[in-house]
């Protein structure tokens, strides 16, 4: 089957625009985001990794290192993901059960509410 199928996704429309947006857990800075790569929610590796669908063993080092979930456009996601593996930053995908459709609405509404009101949509 494939991974983008079992991976949480929201559909967006904007306009006359549709772009699919798939979940995932990254260390990656937001320097290595793409312009429509949206961050929902930043913390601790250790706080964020609950919200991955495979388990995966912290050591002390690695669980307090800067983690997002973040919002991945589906036509951007091959090139996103070379990005980060390539300075060697996981990127892995968000558990369905936990980071589900209704809360990728909800977090997405809460990000848009809160863009500083200097930013101008493009």
């Amino acid at each position: 089957m494939n991974e983008r199928s079992l991976t949480p996704n929201i559909t967006v429309t904007i306009g006359h625009h549709t772009r699919v947006y798939f979940a995932f857990v990254t260390t990656a800075p937001t320097e290595l985001d793409s312009p429509a790569t949206v961050t929902l929610h930043a913390a601790t590796f250790s706080d964020v990794v609950s919200f991955a669908a495979d388990a995966v063993t912290l050591d002390h080092c690695r669980a307090r290192m800067p983690a997002r979930l973040v919002l991945i456009d589906a036509m951007e996601l091959a090139w996103q993901r070379a990005k980060y593996r390539g300075h060697q930053h996981p990127l892995l995908a968000a558990d369905t059960r936990l980071v589900g459709l209704n809360t990728l609405q909800h977090w997405l509404w809460q990000r848009l509410q809160t863009t500083p009101s200097n930013q101008v949509a493009a």
